[in-house]
């Protein structure tokens, strides 16, 4: 891999750029700050991984993300902070309207949470540790040293676990993911793109550069000549009179699902009347791909820029299965990624595209211009954790309890228009592209709408006959904590170790 000389890769945590696959072994640590002045210094000297690339992967990296409360027991000012976004600073669970649109309801709800939740103790920090297989003990022997524990108090360990290239319910993942158009080699002008897309703006993921709109992200800009510690950060690209904490830095979203392996493959077996053929066809709408990862819809068809390199299991779009025939429209991947969406059929110039927007003449419900996926991109980095539990194993009534799931990781600029619409309008929505009454098959928590409607069903279109309808499913995925942290830039990173107390330096 080649590094573009435009781009600050030097200046970017490593997170962003790699998913660190070839670690396997991971250890994210939620830490609470007990002595600032100790938080400091270590964060000074901290060995934090870099996107810089070479010939020779690494054999381990670090990873450092702050929360809100985080940033300011560490000193900084209140008018910095409030420069990030409403959504960082309030939380993932602190809001209870917010907690409705993400879903996080019933049994979902904060209140029930292992952490970050609306009765555990906030985490001030995340660690994220990566090393060779059988080394992360001896790497992170090597991050506790120092002031790491003067500094620091562990609140808690997420479980995580390589389950290698499949998720618990045994699907292959992590194959749909943006392309970062790190050298800008794509337009973002709307008249200039006519068709999907895989590359994105890195201003999509990455704080201080141009997103999808052609436009800055707002984030935390500081006058030089108040704040001299401040003289060493980049200089803002759309005000350049003022230094950016935000540049080169992520949002980092993350949540802890819990999937319930054995409930999950004992009820499609008992909806397919236990044949193995009519069950994994069932999982695979659901999921909207086959186990093996092979997508429902062909792959064949005309390239689509900024993949030709990648597997021929995301080189597809929707194009081909406009009635969701082949893929249901309520499929897990339509919904989290609905490709074509933005340019639903019959759309060739400004009169139809208006057509589109407001409604007119349509003959089906899903023809609506549903917003451009481009503007909703997440990046992910998640990791799994539990035993691993095929499913010809997982119908058996005597199938093995155990905590499997996976701690949900995404990067994102824009907390609200990325993560927080997918997961509301897309994954939640009992109205998603024209689907009634329900939401994400494997996401979907279950409780009704306010007006009582359902949201238990799952509908598979047959162009042979009728709907075919699978109703009652339970809840199979529930989350067990999360929050929204900020992953700085290095020099950002350097500002924060840097800064002076401000009161809170006692231990408490």
């Amino acid at each position: 891999m080649k590094d573009s000389p435009d781009f600050e890769f030097d200046d970017l945590q490593g997170l962003l750029r790699f998913g660190h696959g070839k670690l396997p072994d991971t250890c994210f640590m939620l830490l609470k700050v007990i002595d600032a002045n100790a938080a400091r210094q270590w964060l000074g000297s901290a060995p934090v991984s870099s996107a810089v690339s070479s010939d020779q992967p690494p054999d381990r990296a670090l990873q450092i993300a702050f929360s809100a409360a985080g940033l300011r027991a560490l000193g900084l000012r209140e008018s910095v902070i409030e420069g990030f976004s409403d959504e960082f600073i309030t939380g993932m669970a602190g809001d209870e309207s917010r907690s409705r649109r993400l879903g996080d309801v019933g049994t979902n709800a904060p209140q029930r949470w292992d952490w970050g939740g609306a009765d555990t103790e906030a985490a001030d920090l995340m660690l994220l540790l990566y090393a060779r297989k059988d080394a992360i003990d001896a790497w992170r022997k090597s991050v506790e040293g120092g002031k790491f524990a003067q500094a620091f108090r562990l609140l808690r360990e997420l479980p995580t676990q390589d389950m290698g290239r499949n998720e618990p319910f045994g699907f292959a993942d992590g194959i749909s993911q943006p392309k970062m158009d790190w050298a800008g080699r794509q337009s973002t002008d709307l008249h200039e793109r006519d068709r999907y897309s895989n590359w994105l703006a890195p201003g999509e993921v990455v704080l201080g550069y141009r997103n999808e709109y052609g436009e800055y992200t707002a984030r935390p800009l500081i006058d030089p000549h108040e704040d001299k510690l401040a003289a060493e950060l980049p200089a803002a690209e759309d005000q350049p009179a003022l230094k950016d904490l935000g540049r080169n830095g992520s949002y980092l979203v993350i949540r802890q699902l819990d999937q319930d392996v054995p409930g999950f493959w004992q009820f499609l077996d008992k909806a397919a009347g236990s044949v193995v053929e009519e069950r994994e066809q069932l999982a695979a709408s659901m999921v909207g791909r086959h186990r093996n990862g092979a997508p429902l819809v062909p792959t064949a068809g005309d390239p689509i820029p900024g993949i030709l390199q990648q597997a021929q299991e995301n080189h597809f779009t929707y194009a081909p299965d406009p009635g969701g025939q082949l893929c249901p429209f309520g499929a897990h991947v339509r919904r989290s990624n609905p490709r074509t969406g933005d340019f639903p059929p019959g759309v060739t110039g400004w009169f139809s595209r208006l057509v589109k927007i407001f409604g007119f003449g349509q003959s089906r419900a899903d023809e609506d211009l549903v917003a451009s996926t481009r503007f909703h991109r997440l990046l992910r980095r998640g990791r799994a954790y539990g035993p691993v539990l095929v499913p010809e194993d997982a119908v058996r009534a005597d199938a093995p309890a155990a905590e499997r799931g996976l701690q949900f990781i995404c990067l994102v600029a824009n907390i609200a228009r990325q993560f927080e619409f997918v997961q509301n309008a897309w994954s939640m929505s009992s109205k998603f592209s024209g689907v009634q009454q329900e939401s994400d098959p494997l996401l979907g928590h279950r409780e009704p709408l306010l007006n009582g409607e359902r949201t238990d069903q799952f509908n598979r279109p047959d162009p042979a006959g009728p709907m075919r309808k699978t109703c009652h499913l339970p809840q199979f995925v529930s989350v067990r904590g999360g929050g929204y942290f900020f992953l700085p830039g290095l020099r950002a990173l350097t500002y924060i170790a840097g800064l002076p107390g401000n009161g809170m330096d006692q231990p408490s």
